[in-house]
């Protein structure tokens, strides 16, 4: 039997996971439901007129469906009808009903609920939660996810199974008849479509993709048979789904700062923290406080007292033994009866010493001694902890595995910087030192006792995948000595968080040069043409010039930085590889970066230096058409840039292609040469497609040939001033007298 392959990318509703509200103080306006059917309804969320703080987001309005027994609340926009589960102040989620993305087959006919369109959740207050999971459930089901974070991100699984009796009910999702991942956070924009479909196994006619509460779904056998079985047993109503929400249109006010008008933390007793997941603020209560932070006097004092006599986990709670308790605003005394004393925690008494246990303690210079000997023993101790933490931090982290290869290598050029240093250096991770945030780290501007910049990156995740994934990359980059490739300079170990310390690059990324649009500007084909070199000539230095071949796995403009005077610098080699994989070895899961992956890769699980070539194929396009991996067309349709480039190539509108900017019927050659030398590296076949070696002399070749068609016969000293690059030709190219095109363009074809 024929196995089938099905790819499904699931749409998400803008959903959430979250706690029942507890009750007690008012927790709507007045005059407003506070509940619907079983679920609670707090401000700033509502129901009815003037009953949501729509000021702040018109998604806070809410609908009851009283047609339902019983009734059940929605989210009354119709971009986002979906049904909630209930609502959390204390923790900022919303728990809703999200749809089922699935496809079944018969002999006949096909079923599906896939979509093709987009949905940008940017306008508002909810962002998927990290504590879904994308699940996929079927035999041979490849399930893709892929969106914005705000940058392009991609991600899936693969599902198979032998036979229905080789998976187990209850089994986790791993691979065997569904699996799962994980998403990132800030997730603002989605889309789904049906790539791909074939014929399936006799038991499984239906495969399914979700976004889902981590821990809900539980895999059984009968999941994977009968028509549309796990919908109707199971998901009839949907699945559950977590999102963070937040006052989105503002942010807490600064120490001292007066709180703007429309400031949502209007309760006396509370306090605003920053979202954890998206931008804007939370309000909580007061510690000895509990209610609605969002509405006036909404939070009121906690009675601990009276909790004592209510119920006796409080008396743990609230501790007052041997004393009388009497309730504070926002706390509690215990004020001890005669004949005991405080305990000195302010919340319990003790019985007052009897005149024997006087006279030990007045006896004692000896045991005086015996404290401070004591003391000393314990800050010992504390020492130790601290510094046997240090060294496990410092093990688990790789740092004997580093020192070994530095040894072997001989590698002088990494310094091992300790934690107190890092933070010197970055005003102890201050915001404002952040220069971006990626999927897997954040990275800091620091400053050096030496007054240089470097660029600090911090992982986000704590796992041992991503700590050996930073080992991997500082191995690879010691190896690395190009004046194209991004230098490493160092890295702190002892912390649980590894971090890595780079040269500062000032000028930012290749792709916000291209695609900024605040600041867009003209950029000469000289200047492109050179990135473009430069890029190709790092990644054949690492194919080819190091002991050990480097696949760098992830190529594209965001990590290809720029100097002062615009030359490229290859950066981020957490995905690399440092030698191309053997033929039996495969990718569990794509890694890389959607618009830029090589499809031959993407079936195959196998990573090549062929791999690379292609993604770098995106990026010569990215600086001839001026346009992003992924892009909108003028009808407003999502686009890949390599699919839409070899159409229009073979149907001879490579002019309609290309920006405006650099088409020029002097240099149309010049063009045409880079459009084959692009079509080549998108061959669908790796092994036809040219090494970046190859790549990269020709595009040296093709620098020259725009020089000798620009000056004719007279030098040229080419500077920018328009606010973007201010570099000249490269030194080898000042001066450079003219022979015949047609000889450069000869020289072209022989290099291909």
């Amino acid at each position: 039997m024929q196995e089938a392959l099905l790819l499904l990318v699931l749409i998400i509703y803008p959903a959430t996971v979250v706690l029942a509200t507890s009750s007690g103080p008012p927790i709507s306006l007045p005059g407003c439901p506070d509940k619907c059917g079983n679920v609670s309804i707090p401000y700033p969320f509502g129901i009815g007129d003037d009953c949501a703080a729509t000021s702040h987001n018109r998604y806070f309005a809410l609908m009851c469906n009283n047609s339902l027994q019983p009734p059940r609340p929605m989210f009354g926009d119709p971009s986002i009808a979906v049904e909630v589960i209930d609502i959390s102040l204390e923790h900022g989620e919303v728990r809703v009903y999200g749809d089922v993305s699935y496809i079944c087959f018969t002999s006949n006919t096909t079923v599906s609920d896939s979509f093709d369109v987009g949905l940008s959740l940017e306008i508002t207050q909810l962002i998927p939660s990290t504590r879904n999971r994308f699940t996929v459930i079927g035999c041979s089901a490849l399930g893709i996810i892929q969106g914005n974070t705000p940058d392009p991100y991609v991600a899936g699984c693969y599902s198979y199974c032998q036979d229905i009796k080789s998976t187990s009910d209850g089994a986790s999702c791993a691979g065997m008849g569904c699996c799962e991942t994980t998403i990132p956070p800030n997730l603002t924009y989605f889309v789904t479509q049906l790539l791909n479909q074939s014929s399936v196994w006799p038991f499984n006619p239906c495969f399914y993709a979700m976004l889902v509460e981590e821990g809900w779904y539980s895999f059984r056998r009968q999941d994977l048979g009968g028509h549309l079985g796990f919908m109707k047993e199971k998901a009839n109503r949907g699945v559950p789904v977590v999102s963070d929400w937040a006052i989105r249109n503002g942010s807490c006010p600064k120490d001292g700062a007066k709180a703007p008008k429309d400031y949502a933390c209007v309760s006396s007793n509370s306090y605003c923290v920053n979202a954890g997941n998206g931008p804007g603020y939370l309000c909580n209560c007061s510690e000895g406080y509990e209610g609605n932070p969002y509405l006036p006097n909404g939070c009121q004092d906690i009675d601990e007292c009276e909790l004592r006599k209510q119920d006796v986990k409080y008396k743990t709670l609230y501790p007052c033994e041997n004393g009388h308790c009497r309730n504070t605003p926002g706390s509690y005394r215990c004020k001890c009866w005669a004949g005991t004393r405080s305990d000195g925690t302010n919340s319990g008494c003790r019985p007052v010493l009897s005149q024997a246990e006087k006279v030990v303690i007045g006896l004692s210079g000896s045991a005086m001694v015996l404290i401070s000997l004591a003391c000393l023993v314990v800050m010992k101790s504390q020492r130790r902890k601290y510094k046997k933490e240090k060294d496990e931090y410092f093990k688990q982290n790789g740092g004997l595995k580093l020192y070994d290869e530095m040894r072997s290598r001989q590698v002088e050029t990494i310094h091992i910087l300790t934690e107190k240093e890092i933070k010197k250096a970055t005003d102890n991770f201050s915001e404002d030192r952040v220069l971006g945030c990626g999927g897997h780290g954040m990275v800091y501007r620091g400053t050096l006792d030496d007054n240089k910049e470097v660029a600090i990156k911090k992982s986000k995740v704590i796992d041992d995948d991503c700590r050996e994934e930073f080992v991997n990359e500082i191995i690879i980059l010691s190896q690395i000595n190009h004046r194209n490739i991004v230098r490493l300079l160092g890295c702190c170990l002892e912390v649980d968080v590894p971090m890595l310390v780079y040269e500062f690059i000032s000028n930012g990324t290749l792709f916000e040069f291209l695609h900024d649009y605040d600041h867009k500007s003209p950029i000469p084909l000289d200047l492109r043409l050179k990135i473009a070199t430069q890029s190709a000539e790092a990644l054949a230095y690492i194919h080819s010039s190091t002991s050990r071949t480097i696949l760098h796995g992830d190529v594209k403009s965001l990590n290809i930085l720029l100097d002062n005077e615009y030359n490229a610098k290859v950066s981020d080699f957490g995905a690399s590889a440092l030698k191309s994989m053997d033929k039996n070895d495969f990718i569990i899961l794509i890694q890389g970066t959607l618009g830029y992956i090589d499809p031959e890769s993407f079936v195959s699980h196998r990573l090549t230096d062929k791999s690379d070539v292609y993604s770098f194929a995106v990026v010569l396009l990215e600086l001839m058409t001026r346009k992003k991996a992924i892009y909108i067309d003028i009808s407003n349709e999502k686009k890949a840039l390599s699919h839409t480039f070899i159409l229009m190539f073979h149907q001879n509108e490579l002019r309609d292609m290309l920006d405006s900017e650099i088409v020029d019927d002097e240099v149309m050659v010049v063009l045409e040469k880079l459009a084959e030398l692009v079509m080549q590296c998108l061959n669908p076949k790796g092994d036809e497609r040219p090494t970046m070696k190859d790549v990269a002399e020709r595009l040296q070749i093709l620098r020259r040939l725009h020089l000798q068609l620009v000056t004719k016969t007279q030098p040229i000293q080419a500077h920018y001033s328009y606010g973007g690059p201010s570099a000249s030709v490269p030194s080898d190219e000042k001066g450079y007298q003219s022979t015949e095109t047609s000889k450069l363009v000869l020289e072209i074809d022989l290099a291909r």
